[in-house]
């Protein structure tokens, strides 16, 4: 007599530990990650093919817009060391804690004298629309061209800090006319600045 054959289960996986893991990353992720704040003065930059990518260090971002630049750095030290170049030259007196606050800000549109009021604001008031007025770079008279010191200052505390020239880049809004680009330019060649990027979006060429 034939033996009856006894039909085989298919094996489970047990996938509680992959669960786990997943959530485990997951919770890790949301809370490490850093909400991207926005920013005080938003441009549409024009777009471009290119694909360079900027430093990530020693990088000063010139945001023009709306009538409007914006001083940007990348590196803290440099930041806060600028500062206090630009407090010692326009008799500011900065504490300790608002140095400290200061080098946490990415980008900044004001004159040096309402810097303070500016450090003293919560990073979502100081990033509203239209509060900074920008910084002045309009005058003949080099210090009251206050674009030109901030810049001038920068480039002595990167060579302080780190022996290094800063670099440049100049995010243009693509609906502002050239002139308002040029005035900056002029600013920068004026200190023998004559290489740096624009910043420009990414655009395809598919149809």
């Amino acid at each position: 007599m034939a033996k009856a054959k006894s039909r085989k289960s298919a094996g489970a996986i047990d996938m509680t530990a992959m669960c786990d893991v997943a959530f485990l990353l997951l919770t890790f992720f949301i809370l490490t990650a850093t909400a991207k704040q926005p920013e005080p003065l938003q441009v549409d930059t024009p777009n471009s093919t290119v694909q360079t990518k900027l430093p990530e260090s020693g990088l000063v971002t010139l945001t023009v817009g709306k009538g409007k630049v914006f001083f940007g750095m990348k590196d803290r030290d440099i930041r806060l060391r600028t500062l206090e170049l630009m407090g010692q030259e326009y008799s500011v007196n900065f504490s300790e804690d608002e140095k400290k606050r200061f080098s946490l800000i990415d980008g900044f549109g004001v004159p040096v004298g309402a810097l303070k009021q500016i450090i003293a604001m919560s990073s979502s008031d100081r990033n509203k629309q239209d509060l900074q007025p920008g910084i002045p770079m309009d005058s003949i008279d080099e210090k009251k061209n206050e674009l030109a010191r901030w810049i001038y200052n920068a480039r002595s505390a990167s060579a302080e800090l780190h022996n290094e020239d800063l670099k440049f880049a100049i995010k243009g809004d693509a609906k502002l006319e050239y002139p308002a680009i040029k005035r900056v330019m002029d600013v920068l060649q004026k200190q023998d600045v004559n290489s740096f990027n624009l910043v420009t979006g990414l655009r395809s060429d598919n149809f």
